[in-house]
């Protein structure tokens, strides 16, 4: 029996709540609001790339903190996909299952990416 390799290709859909993006426009104005968003998503994707570089050298100290800064921040803005990721690597991360750490880590980067880069 030949074997044969899959590769699968995981393509993530993203739920995000524009009530919070709206209610910062509200709040704030049309300008100052899309500023904040901007500024918001910018300081999210520094926080993924610096959470990468962190997981990539195995320095895991930091991390429970900075997933659970991230949760925040993205659920500040809408981001639910990515706040709820967030959120569930912080759990696995904490249990100590290095397995279920990596497979939810590429979920939250892959989620990270369809959140944070528009096409």
């Amino acid at each position: 029996m030949a074997s044969r390799v899959v590769e699968l290709h995981p393509h993530e859909r993203v739920n995000e709540d524009e009530g919070a993006i709206l209610a910062i426009f509200d709040r704030l104005g049309p300008d100052p609001g899309a500023k904040m968003v901007t500024r918001a998503v910018g300081e999210l994707a520094l926080s993924v790339t610096v959470m990468c570089a962190q997981v990539e050298r195995h320095e895991f100290e930091t991390l429970p903190r900075a997933l659970k800064r991230l949760q925040a921040m993205a659920a500040g803005v809408g981001l639910v996909s990515l706040s709820q990721v967030a959120a569930d690597a912080r759990v696995v991360l904490l249990q100590g299952d290095p397995t279920a750490f990596a497979a939810v880590w590429a979920r939250l980067v892959r989620v990270a990416e369809r959140s944070l880069v528009r096409d």
